[in-house]
């Protein structure tokens, strides 16, 4: 809601409503025929809104006759900013529909247009993320093919000293108000404005009235809000006869898409809207930095216009979570974004009043009128929901682009976390933090010594995993002693049912997160997957076993510090492999060092494809030296049955266990589906009873998910 200013304003006022308008006219431009023509006559304006991009009518590039103007061989027309041209080509028209959408979808009248030289200097105009409704305090702009005049002189020319407003009706040397032609006169003179008297939106857009009449060559230009400092509509129009004019909402960009294109123009990808607007944010943002040289900033303005209106969320919050909203990819579906408004505005199923297309137009739709505090609750709230979205949408994606989005997601919650201070308690648990999903719940045993027996002691813990190596210990059991390892497993298995089912509900619904286990050497024939544990929290719950329900994949412990150059080689050869196959590994003779020696060579020799296979025991002799070996080369998987057969020679059943493992992984499509593929291959070797998957091991160590250091430089992440 427009707050109306006083009868007068002072002198910081009046300076502070120049800058803003200094702003406009300097973003301001006229659309002309391209640079060098001998038609040198404005066609309209537009108005620069993200670098290299104009926002303009789509009736400006028409001519009178409604056909397009002859933009020459090149397709290229002129755009002057402050006095110079530069060359611009058609990049959008709104105003042609999509086919698909049948003969009545609506036609918008704007267009876009895209400077050829991206290095060209400019400002931007910051566009409203909110819809207008009714205009008290506003000016409309025109370009023109000179400089424009500075803001604060024409301000100061135009009505008495002291009163901006007074530029809506302007006196002559006598102090009566002009006749209407002098007042029309005297506006095109004093050039790049003219003031509203009133504007307010209906079905048409957004009509507005003036004490002049709307000069001709406004269309296209910016309807600015001196209330909120920001550009609300793109002028239309105006009547024949009075002093009304009609401006299209800046809202009804978000209608922009890629059927939107002009015929061989280069465009903005796939989502054009969210990727325009992220450059305007972007762009705003980058104009605070401490190193920038230059004078005042769009922002600068609209902070001294809101300063002391008392608002908890103010300017400078929204241009940084709008900055780092731009930085996340699209919603993936509009219905995301009106859902999250809904649930912050407790709406319910309601839709939105209006359409919502990205995070920004959310944000938009939150400005509800209400007193400050309710207010910055609802806009912490809302990113918060945003945070979680795009965590949990990017949380298992690969590669270093999806990496950078989780770094983005995680400045977005410290956001959130730094402005949830100073909410009430009720508020705060009300709204809830940013969570962490977890992917899996890892039991690691710590080997410790051997006792006077001869058993290997051992401590263990447990942690939930969120990926790229961040763990949150939720369990732990360390002694100077240490336990034996069956004692340690029976420790773990009476807390783990629990465990899982939390990390489960925690990773949203019907998720079952992966099972990892991480033991040392001479226990890589763990069949962890055949662990019982309870199905519920019951006190009494009955236990079952934890492998059909769930991937189970084992872990060397011995990877735990530094990340061997050879495993990360070995992980991107393998994960960049057209197709897995199996490498047969068949050690004999523990003692045979000509036998040992031939392992290395094959293991040393295979192709970025080959996954190591052993039909032979790996507790011990030699099948446990083949795995030995074959971390020490780097690979980063292998399969083998949990009961392999000792050192005698191979028979019928290793057959059938090889042929299923090479069946296996012909159709695996990479190393990340093993672990599931795993689970579902043993599934039904539970069915069937007999089966040469029955008790098959799956070691699956990724180096960019690294099992936690036992003794870190930095504390554990939380989940939080």
């Amino acid at each position: 809601m427009a707050t109306p200013a006083g009868p007068a304003q002072g002198r910081g006022d009046r300076a502070t409503a120049a800058q803003l308008l200094d702003h406009a006219g300097r973003t301001t431009v006229g659309l002309r025929a391209a640079p060098g023509a001998a038609d040198t006559r404005l066609w309209g304006s537009g108005v620069l809104i993200a670098p290299g991009w104009v926002l303009t009518c789509a009736h400006v590039l028409a001519a009178s006759d409604g056909r397009r103007r002859d933009l020459g061989p090149d397709g290229v027309l002129g755009v002057v900013i402050d006095g110079r041209v530069a060359a611009a080509r058609p990049a959008y028209d709104l105003s042609r529909p999509d086919p698909a959408a049948g003969s009545g979808a609506a036609r918008v009248d704007l267009a876009l247009c895209r400077l050829l030289d991206p290095e060209t200097p400019h400002h931007c105009a910051w566009l409203s993320d909110q819809p207008a409704t009714l205009l008290e305090d506003a000016y409309i702009f025109r370009g023109h093919d000179r400089p424009a005049a500075p803001a604060e002189r024409v301000v100061r020319d135009i009505g008495e000293p002291g009163a901006v407003r007074a530029a809506r009706a302007p006196s002559g040397s006598d102090g009566r108000p002009e006749a209407d032609g002098a007042r029309a006169a005297r506006a095109a003179a004093v050039d790049p404005f003219i003031a509203v008297r009133f504007g307010a939106r209906d079905a048409r857009g957004l009509q507005f009235g003036s004490d002049v009449r709307v000069t001709p060559g406004a269309s296209g230009g910016p309807l600015l809000d001196c209330d909120r400092g920001e550009v609300v509509g793109i002028v239309k129009g105006r009547h024949q006869q009075d002093h009304v004019g009609l401006a299209v909402p800046v809202t009804a960009l978000r209608g922009l898409g890629p059927e939107h294109l002009v015929a061989g123009a280069q465009g903005l990808g796939p989502d054009p809207y969210h990727a325009l607007m992220s450059l305007h944010d972007r762009w705003h943002w980058s104009g605070q930095d401490l190193g920038r040289t230059g004078g005042p900033t769009w922002f600068d303005a609209q902070h001294a216009i809101m300063a002391g209106r008392g608002r908890l969320w103010g300017v400078q919050e929204r241009l940084q979570a709008l900055d780092l909203l731009a930085r996340l990819p699209a919603p993936r579906d509009p219905l995301v974004v009106e859902a999250a408004v809904g649930e912050v505005l407790d709406r319910g199923d309601r839709p939105a009043v209006w359409s919502l297309r990205t995070w920004r137009d959310g944000h938009g739709a939150l400005y509800q009128g209400s007193d400050p505090y309710t207010e910055l609750c609802a806009f912490v709230h809302y990113l918060r929901i945003v945070a979680q979205v795009t965590a949990d949408e990017a949380r298992d994606a690969p590669g270093e682009d999806a990496a950078q989005v989780r770094e983005e997601i995680a400045r977005l919650a410290e956001f959130v976390q730094a402005k949830a201070v100073v909410l009430q308690p009720q508020d705060r648990r009300r709204i809830g933090p940013v969570r962490r999903r977890p992917r899996s719940v890892l039991v690691e045993f710590e080997p410790l010594f051997y006792d006077e027996g001869g058993h290997e002691l051992f401590n263990w813990s447990v942690s939930e995993g969120y990926g790229q190596g961040r763990w949150l210990r939720v369990d732990v059991q360390e002694s100077d002693g240490g336990v034996p390892f069956a004692q340690a497993r029976a420790q773990v298995l009476r807390r783990l049912g629990a465990r899982l089912l939390r990390a489960d509900s925690n990773a949203g619904p019907g998720a079952r997160v992966r099972l990892e286990v991480a033991v040392p050497e001479g226990h890589w024939h763990t069949p962890a997957d055949r662990w019982e544990v309870a199905a519920s929290t019951r006190r009494t719950s009955r236990t079952r076993p934890v492998g059909p329900g769930r991937p189970v994949i084992l872990r060397d412990q011995g990877r735990r510090e530094e990340i061997d150059p050879a495993w990360l080689r070995r992980w991107h050869a393998l994960t960049a492999a057209p197709e897995l196959h199996a490498l047969r590994v068949a050690p004999h003779g523990h003692q045979d060092s000509g036998a040992a020696d031939a392992v290395w060579r094959l293991l040393e020799s295979a192709d970025a494809g080959a996954l190591p296979a052993l039909c032979h025991s790996v507790a011990d002799g030699s099948g446990r030296d083949a795995v030995g070996a074959a971390l020490d080369v780097g690979f980063p998987a292998g399969l083998w049955p949990a009961g392999g057969h000792g050192e005698r020679s191979c028979d019928a059943e290793c057959e059938e266990f090889h042929r299923g493992v090479r069946e296996l992984l012909r159709g695996s499509g990479g190393p990340a589906r093993l672990p599931e593929l795993v689970r579902e291959v043993r599934a039904k070797a539970a069915e069937e009873g007999t089966h040469w998957a029955r008790d098959l091991v799956l070691l699956y160590d990724d180096p960019e998910d690294p099992i936690p250091r036992l003794f870190a430089d930095r504390p554990q992440v939380s989940p939080r």
